[in-house]
């Protein structure tokens, strides 16, 4: 059945009104087309996908398409050059950006896309992790696509929604409602429905279930749903910890009975695909112990953890807020790599930055607010992995609380000089 031609200006006439209309925050993500490639916006669910397409629609203009809206159900590939030209010729514009949303919904969606690129179109594409995840999308478009991942709002555009201004210097007044806002942000999270609307228990409860369910249950056709559902919570209940798969076969044996290491690994893989949890390796010279466990956990959004924690834990909350961090600057720097260090002598480092093959930065996380609070281990830590990596030089940085300086220490005859920096500074900054 061909599309209503009626049906389809009255979607493009409303998407034009929407994106004028909607208050829109703007987005961290910049993204660099590059010709010939399509841009494959991945990320988890309800991270923005859908009002980054929005974002960049008002900035540079183009056709936008969303193939969950019933004017374009059973849709024929062929079809969507025939939308362009309507649009083009109602609009009277001519335009050379697509915006495909859910693309997954369009039969034969890759050739389309191959064809959209060929005839010089700069193309954006998103999908449905409960359909078709978002990191398949960028397989079917191996070679063809660039790949960019967004993530809940950072604490920057938290900030913004919150139409607080960030400028160089603040007065003191404003640094305390910074600290205020940080403390809300790390209990909250990002997730933008969460940060802009009433009832967030509810939003929060409602994203935990979905993302179980659909993404991790449905998409994957899990058959054990209570083993499943056990290594879930157990991931979210551990966020910012070290696990292993024994670890996590001895807690399912307390409460669920044994379950071979193969069905472990199966489900870890299968529910690190949909990004609810991101897993990070430890800095091993060996690819294969790199690869393997044990990992660190962390939550794509800190909001998750509500649903199971028995205490508010800032120190981890602190953590992962500097992980997904950590994790935006890939956007603009792909050849960084973090990871985090645990030594011979059980010395941990929670994140090290590395750049091609050089070490660039070590750094710890401590809810602190003055230096007496810190534990040494802190920075003796980072001193001892200095050592390490001498040739490298790497910068040294204990991110706190409310506690900054930058100062000369040793411990048995290793020295360094190390910044403390406040994480709602180190937030703004980076």
């Amino acid at each position: 059945m061909p599309y209503d031609e009626g049906l389809v200006l009255d979607f493009f006439k409303s998407i034009e009104e929407k994106i004028c209309r909607e208050y829109i925050i703007s987005r961290e993500l910049d993204v660099k087309p590059v010709k010939d490639k399509a841009v494959t916006i991945i990320g988890p669910r309800r991270s923005g996908k859908t009002f980054y397409l929005f974002q960049k629609k008002r900035e540079i203009g183009g056709i936008y398409i969303d193939f969950e809206s019933v004017e374009f159900f059973n849709l024929e590939p062929l079809e969507v050059l025939k939308l362009i030209i309507l649009y083009q010729e109602y609009f009277e514009v001519k335009t050379n950006t697509i915006f495909l949303d859910e693309v997954q919904n369009l039969k034969n969606w890759e050739s389309v896309v191959r064809s959209l690129l060929n005839r010089g179109y700069r193309v954006f594409v998103t999908g449905s992790s409960s359909k078709l995840l978002s990191k398949e999308i960028a397989t079917q478009l191996r070679g063809r696509t660039l790949n960019y991942l967004l993530l809940p709002f950072s604490f920057k555009e938290f900030l913004k929604a919150r139409k607080f201004k960030i400028k160089r210097y603040f007065s003191e007044s404003e640094v305390s409602k910074i600290k205020k806002m940080l403390r809300e942000y790390l209990h909250w999270g990002g997730f933008p429905e969460v940060v802009l609307k009433e009832n967030k228990n509810r939003i929060v409860r409602e994203y935990f279930e979905l993302m179980f369910y659909k993404d991790f249950i449905d998409r994957h056709k899990i058959k054990s749903i209570e083993t499943a559902r056990v290594i879930y919570e157990y991931l979210i209940q551990n966020f910012a910890n070290e696990i292993s798969i024994t670890k996590i076969q001895n807690f399912i044996q307390k409460t669920k009975g044994i379950k071979t290491k193969t069905t472990i690994y199966n489900y870890l893989d299968k529910i690190s695909d949909t990004m609810v949890v991101f897993f990070l390796d430890r800095l091993e010279s060996s690819v294969y112990k790199r690869k393997t466990y044990p990992k660190k956990i962390y939550l794509c959004d800190v909001s998750l953890s509500n649903i199971l924690s028995l205490s508010e834990n800032f120190g981890n909350r602190m953590e992962n807020v500097v992980f997904l961090e950590l994790l935006r600057n890939v956007n603009s720097n792909p050849l960084m790599n973090i990871y985090y260090l645990k030594t011979s002598q059980n010395r941990e480092v929670e994140f090290v930055i590395k750049e091609r093959d050089k070490i660039k930065q070590l750094i710890n996380v401590t809810y602190a607010n003055d230096f007496d609070s810190i534990r040494r281990n802190e920075w003796a830590n980072l001193l001892h992995a200095k050592e390490l990596f001498k040739k490298d030089n790497p910068e040294l940085i204990i991110i706190t609380w409310d506690y900054e300086d930058v100062k000369e220490l040793s411990w048995f005859g290793k020295k360094g000089k190390i910044k403390f920096i406040p994480l709602w500074k180190w937030l703004i900054k980076t």
